[in-house]
């Protein structure tokens, strides 16, 4: 049953770039995760809580991606394996240094937002109206973090060179 009246041939491509989108967020989940398990000195708390919140707005949005790609008809992808495999996002390694966190994670966004245009991209050929609203608000989202956290690098960079 097409129910949504999309068709399923046109909508393959925005389904890869979905699951390719998921497979990115599932690492740059665990790297939140790891950076607010590792962080510590002077920015301790406002990083920790930082990480806790945006850990936890990605797992919404892997949730949502995922359930998606169940409303198009298809298969979301649900191994660990295949997300490292897959993943433009590298795995975060270890550190407690607070500006390799927010490097890396700044980083991890800037893959996010190329893979949110593809999708887009992909979305509005197959006139996918469902998903490119979705992840317009997500990468909306990301937009604004990412200026914050590279607004915070550059305060906290400017007050250890006084």
């Amino acid at each position: 049953m097409n129910y949504l009246g999309l068709d399923s041939n046109k909508i393959q491509s925005t389904v890869n770039e979905l699951n390719q989108l998921l497979c990115n967020y599932q690492i740059y989940y665990q790297n939140l995760r790891n950076y607010h398990w590792n962080v510590n000195g002077e920015n301790f708390f406002d990083l920790h809580e930082k990480f806790e919140g945006l850990y936890e707005d990605a797992r919404t949005k892997i949730d949502e991606i995922a359930e998606r790609i169940l409303t198009l008809r298809e298969t979301p992808i649900s191994r660990s394996s295949e997300y490292l495999r897959r993943a433009e996002v590298e795995e975060a390694e270890v550190t407690s240094n607070e500006y390799e966190m927010i490097d890396t994670i700044l980083k991890n966004h800037s893959i996010i937002i190329k893979n949110f245009r593809r999708v887009l991209k992909e979305a509005d050929k197959s006139v996918d109206e469902g998903t490119a609203d979705m992840i317009g608000g997500f990468l909306f989202n990301i937009e604004k973090e990412s200026w914050m956290l590279d607004a915070w690098r550059a305060k906290a960079m400017k007050a250890t060179t006084v």
